[in-house]
């Protein structure tokens, strides 16, 4: 599997220990950056990042920065990324199998790194439960897409195709 992988400043402490646990799980790594922590704007780095996986040329993505909220918040605005927040497995495996993420967040300043490579492989390892109710609900977040706020009043209204 193809895996993208950024982090902004706060996160390239850590990155180096998710690039060694994706490469020993047997993935590729597509760098997305940053390379040393220089100040990045995170929302930059996230849709790089992200962007790999909307085009196909990776199947997902995983995203660090200092707590892993900013990347988490950037990434959910990209239409067809489902991101979930990951500090422990449990969170990592349970995002794909329910919500078909296709990208994790993670925060340097949190993930002890002797965690790392369960919590990795907890994610590239996880597939999609696939049953009726997990379906629907997936269907209905890809639908969320497609959603337009308007007016200021809180009325959404579905984007045209």
């Amino acid at each position: 599997m193809k895996v993208a992988l950024g982090a902004d400043h706060a996160g390239f402490p850590l990155k180096d220990e998710v690039r060694k646990a994706i490469e020993a799980a047997g993935h590729q790594v597509i760098d997305c950056g940053t390379n040393s922590t220089d100040p990045v704007d995170f929302p930059d780095i996230t849709q790089a990042t992200c962007k790999k996986v909307v085009t196909g040329e990776a199947e997902r993505a995983i995203l660090v920065c200092g707590t892993g909220q900013g990347g988490v918040m950037a990434a959910n605005k990209i239409p067809g990324i489902r991101c979930g927040f990951a500090h422990e497995t449990y969170s990592a495996h349970q995002s794909v199998e329910h919500d078909n993420a296709n990208a994790i967040a993670m925060g340097a300043w949190l993930v002890p790194h002797a965690l790392v490579p369960d919590i990795v492989s907890a994610f590239l390892n996880a597939r999609f439960d696939n049953d009726e109710d997990t379906r629907r609900r997936v269907t209905k977040l890809n639908a969320m897409d497609r959603i337009e706020v308007t007016g200021g009043h809180g009325k959404e209204e579905e984007k045209s195709k």
